[in-house]
């Protein structure tokens, strides 16, 4: 499990005096890019592949409230990756400092071509790497249709 320690700061609150949504969202994007810098995905190593990652869905479970001023833990496990690695599941938690689970949340995406602006599969020597990050103990290989299990399709206005 990769971990994450954060305090919460000022501009993290919202109205009610606790971590607002978009903080846990703010986080979870800090923790998962520290992660898969810290696992060969530099931006550096992305640039070069000309890739980068895009997130399809965030559903968020939240279970306690966290305060300004208190410490915060943030876990990342990958829950899925398709046989080429062009879609990925991650899970994250939040923790207190009493290892109270704050929140959980599913992240799907993918990566897509920054030329072509299409998804695509990695390259050999970054599938390597992701097939060697931490995994959760219900891990699945996904596929294209695991991507769309919502069912959610556009709905484009009428002009």
């Amino acid at each position: 499990m990769y971990k994450k320690d954060f305090e919460i700061r000022w501009s993290d609150i919202d109205a009610n005096r606790h971590l607002a949504n978009s903080a846990y969202i703010n986080f979870m994007s800090h923790t998962r890019t520290a992660f898969l810098q810290d696992h060969g995905f530099s931006l550096m190593a992305l640039g070069k592949a000309g890739i980068g990652p895009v997130v399809f869905h965030e559903h968020v479970h939240y279970f306690k409230e966290a305060f300004l001023g208190q410490p915060i833990t943030v876990s990342l496990e990958v829950s899925g990756l398709s046989e080429d690695g062009m879609f990925f599941k991650f899970d994250h938690n939040f923790y207190n400092s009493k290892g109270q689970n704050l929140a959980f949340c599913e992240i799907s995406g993918a990566w897509i071509d920054l030329h072509t602006r299409k998804l695509t599969g990695l390259s050999e020597d970054l599938l390597d790497m992701a097939n060697k990050f931490p995994r959760t103990a219900d891990f699945t290989i996904l596929t294209k249709d695991d991507m769309r299990k919502h069912g959610r399709l556009p709905k484009d206005l009428v002009l």
